[in-house]
């Protein structure tokens, strides 16, 4: 809609990221490769219970040039910083790209989901959303990966090689929401060109 592209002040570029089964050690390498001026604020949505997203926030923020939390109700995302979606909430945006919580239904048997992430980002941010499916069983990611798409945004899936399970990438690269597959390692160089 109109909304999303005649923003008042302009809302920054924001990257959702979807993993789930191997998350953990493949955001331990893409995050620190991510520069701490990166261009986009990133939020990151892996399947966790609650309790257990914010020790991993700790531990990404500790060897990461951006700023790396648990997003709470009403964060802004912002360039350099990456906010994880607290396990047990979805994470949406409301008109303005701020974050709210919800507490909705479980979707593909997750919450949070990427699909709500990703869906509400291709609403609210547009052609400035940029979606990344990494490791994961099952295919959440692959809706939200062609909303952005389909909003003009820019999509990647990490390749089946580098994928402890290629389920995720793989329904989103069949779903035709994705844009380019690379490996883990050289997933943070493109994320830097787009």
């Amino acid at each position: 809609g109109i909304g999303s592209t005649t923003m008042p002040g302009g809302l920054p570029r924001l990257c959702v990221i979807a993993v789930s089964t191997g998350g953990p050690a493949a955001l331990s390498e893409l995050v620190p490769a991510l520069p701490g001026d990166s261009r986009f604020a990133v939020v990151i949505v892996q399947h966790m219970p609650a309790h257990f997203t914010a020790a991993l926030a700790e531990r990404l923020d500790a060897i990461s040039q951006l700023t790396v939390r648990e997003a709470a109700a009403g964060d802004r995302p912002t360039p350099g910083l990456a906010l994880i979606a607290p396990g047990d909430r979805h994470v949406e945006f409301d008109e303005r790209g701020a974050v709210v919580l919800t507490d909705g239904e479980l979707v593909h048997g997750c919450r949070p989901a990427a699909d709500v992430t990703m869906i509400s980002a291709a609403r609210v941010y547009g052609r400035r959303a940029i979606g990344v499916v990494m490791t994961g069983m099952g295919k959440d990611g692959a809706a939200g990966a062609l909303a952005i798409k389909r909003a003009d945004g820019k999509t990647l899936a990490q390749d089946q090689q580098s994928s402890v399970i290629f389920g995720m990438p793989k329904a989103a690269i069949e779903a035709g929401a994705i844009d380019e597959v690379a490996p883990l390692d050289e997933l943070a160089a493109r994320l830097r060109f787009l």
